[in-house]
């Protein structure tokens, strides 16, 4: 394996990590950078540099013929794609594959029935996984959402069957609804991913988003590496994730049960790669099959972090068919507490994207922190890719230690120049409901932290307001 070229068609942080992870295995980290983005920061990281002609994503990241001729061109021998992107793209690994090109993920037929909901969720239905009641297959009207809504019972959710990212779904809770939102969504899903089809399933009221790691390997080996909870979200998009779940908690039944039901349904499509397979679990603990993300996740640094296990490493070694860095499930233990918060460049209280150049980037952490991030003073954030630049990653022995020190990471992090939404985070993380592990999904709608944070004007002009009282007093003392 040492000594191969691989090829990093992805960018910003995830590019960072999986460039770390390349050069620490002996292996050629070959970057990219567009006409759009000269300058990327994941170029620090990598051995060797190639150019991705053309200045948006189409003509770049997700250009297949113009990737596969650098590889041609580089003389690649794997491509690593990061999330996002091509990373759940079935042509593109059945591309790989045939120029005998390794990718560094799961073999084409697992993205393909892992890949889209509607085959997924009969994959783990044959496999004896519980998933949500409703549709199997897509849903072809409005007629017959109905019908499926009467017979399992509303609320319903309607759901893009090629969806993800919390794009394509709607809450229906009655039949207006339906008739309301069926062609909007279909238009959206049709937008965003080509493929406008619906599935109907049960909307589980106060639902927890629990998804469990898995690591396979190309020997029939699949491992469970616990799983985290990931239900603090803005429009189904996640922006705090916790492993292990404080939801499940000190259950170690449920949490033997859901490991074990992703490790028989990744065992059902031979996976042997990264992947996570995520549920939804009602408030009382019973859990569905959702979906499989057949690459490595955004808050995978948090499983790392209380597993000790690298699993972007260890992704690599399966895709080379080498050795995993453990041998048994039981070298696979959790150890403390870890708490990931997502930065991103968008307003705090819309919760929306925010472009702009960084100005100032400062760091003062407490000890055990850990920041993966893309950020550098003079770093332009364009509204051409997702608004997330940063994760900030607290481990501790208990989520009290976990959480005091991801608190203290956020006033030790300073970003100047954009908007983020680490005021919200600040809000989040002093709430009383967050701080005790009760919340679900529905947080940010019902708890509302986003009407607690100050706007920045209201903040600038408190921070004079101290400075003048400090003024003052220092007059007094002389």
């Amino acid at each position: 394996m040492k000594g191969k070229r691989v090829l990093i068609i992805n960018r910003g942080e995830i590019a960072i990590r999986v460039a770390k992870a390349l050069n620490e295995l002996g292996l050629v980290s070959v970057g990219v950078w567009t006409d759009n983005e000269t300058e990327p920061p994941h170029l620090e990281y990598c051995q060797e540099w190639v150019h991705l002609s053309g200045s948006n994503n189409k003509e770049t990241y997700l250009n297949i013929p113009k990737i596969l001729k650098l590889i041609d061109d580089y003389k690649i021998d794997g491509v690593h794609p990061g999330y996002g992107f091509l990373s759940e793209n079935r042509e593109f690994s059945e591309a790989l594959a045939k120029k005998g090109i390794t990718f560094i993920g799961p073999n084409p037929t697992a993205v393909y029935k892992m890949g889209a909901k509607d085959i997924s969720k009969q994959v783990a239905k044959e496999a004896g996984v519980p998933v949500v009641p409703g549709s199997i297959g897509e849903v072809p009207s409005i007629e017959e959402a109905i019908k499926i809504a009467e017979e399992i019972g509303y609320p319903i959710l309607l759901k893009a069957v090629a969806g993800g990212g919390g794009k394509g779904m709607r809450p229906c809770f009655n039949e207006e609804d339906i008739k309301n939102h069926f062609s909007a969504v279909q238009r959206e899903a049709l937008s965003s991913f080509g493929y406008a089809a619906l599935l109907v399933e049960k909307y589980i009221l106060n639902p927890h988003h629990i998804e469990v790691q898995i690591l396979a390997d190309k020997k029939g080996n699949v491992y469970h590496v616990f799983e985290r909870e990931c239900s603090i979200q803005r429009r189904h998009q996640k922006i705090i994730e916790e492993a292990p779940s404080p939801f499940i908690g000190t259950d170690e039944a449920v949490r033997k049960a859901i490991c074990e039901t992703a490790v028989k349904c990744a065992k059902a499509v031979n996976y042997d790669s990264a992947g996570t397979v995520e549920f939804i679990m009602g408030e009382d603990k019973k859990f569905y099959f959702l979906e499989m993300n057949t690459r490595i996740q955004v808050e995978h640094p948090i499983t790392e972090e209380i597993t000790g296990v690298d699993l972007v490493a260890n992704m690599i070694k399966a895709a080379f068919n080498e050795p995993l860095d453990f041998k048994s499930q039981d070298d696979i233990k959790i150890h403390g507490h870890a708490i990931e918060l997502r930065i991103c460049a968008e307003d705090p209280i819309t919760m929306l994207p925010a472009p702009g150049k960084i100005v100032g980037f400062e760091t003062t952490f407490p000890q055990g922190i850990r920041f993966d991030h893309c950020i550098y003073p003079k770093f332009s954030i364009t509204s051409d890719f997702d608004p997330m630049i940063g994760k900030l990653i607290a481990k501790g022995l208990t989520r009290d230690v976990a959480l005091r020190k991801i608190r203290n990471a956020v006033d030790g992090l300073l970003i100047d120049g954009i908007k983020t939404n680490i005021p919200l985070h600040r809000v989040i993380l002093d709430e009383e409901t967050f701080q005790k592990g009760l919340y679900s999904t529905n947080y940010i709608g019902t708890i509302r932290p986003q009407d607690k944070v100050l706007p920045k004007e209201k903040i600038e002009a408190f921070f004079l307001k101290v400075a003048g009282i400090e003024m003052n007093q220092l007059k007094g003392d002389l």
